[in-house]
């Protein structure tokens, strides 16, 4: 496999993901620090040019779900999916693309400050508000979102929400949310991820 990833990106997700993965992928990984490649045949990986993305033999996937999905369902060992037959896998499933699907639209109203007509219901994610409610209590029971188990969709959920906390800045403080993200930082594989993308990442040059 290789992974296209650049840092202070989306693309940490799929770091993070590979480190979770650990021996199941780390003779086959190569993480290739490449920000937006518009080189033509970058885009047979992803066309829409940016990262993350991934090739693995002849099979191309990009989108930062899709990735997790990908890799979590080549990897079985590393426990990052539940199977297909797992009651557990409906709630898996709705939990990984939910990111895309509700997360990064409610940060786009907050950050903007973006004017829903017709209350909750005039937006796929709802509102923002919403989000962060349903978010709360998915998170409240814990100690993952499928309970004792972590799975790739922690990985989704978890870089979100610490994104939307230590760099937007707007995710409420909610006990529950900070407690989760603290397990999610605390993880090794998320402390190994960070510090690739620390290593990879320019310094900032003096009175910048």
């Amino acid at each position: 496999m290789k992974l296209y990833w650049c840092p202070q990106t989306r693309s940490f997700r799929a770091l993070w993901l590979m480190e979770e993965a650990g021996p199941a992928l780390r003779a086959r990984v190569d993480r290739h620090p490449q920000g937006r490649p518009e080189r033509p045949a970058f885009r047979t990986v992803n066309p829409m040019g940016n990262v993350p993305a991934l090739a693995d033999g002849e099979a191309r996937v990009a989108e930062s779900a899709a990735v997790c999905a990908y890799v979590a369902e080549c990897c079985p060992e590393a426990g990052l999916a539940p199977a297909l037959d797992d009651p557990a896998r409906g709630r898996y499933l709705h939990w990984l693309f939910f990111a895309a699907g509700c997360i990064e639209p409610a940060y786009t109203e907050k950050f903007t400050s973006l004017e829903l007509s017709g209350g909750n219901v005039s937006a796929g994610w709802g509102s923002f508000d919403r989000v962060i409610d349903v978010l709360e209590a998915a998170v409240h029971p814990g100690p993952w979102l499928l309970g004792d188990r972590f799975s790739a969709a922690d990985i989704m959920i978890g870089s979100d929400l610490h994104f939307g906390i230590s760099l937007l800045k707007i995710v409420p403080a909610r006990a529950a949310i900070a407690a989760y993200v603290a397990r999610c930082t605390e993880r090794p594989a998320w402390k190994r991820a960070m510090a690739i993308e620390d290593a990879a990442t320019p310094p900032v040059a003096a009175g910048a």
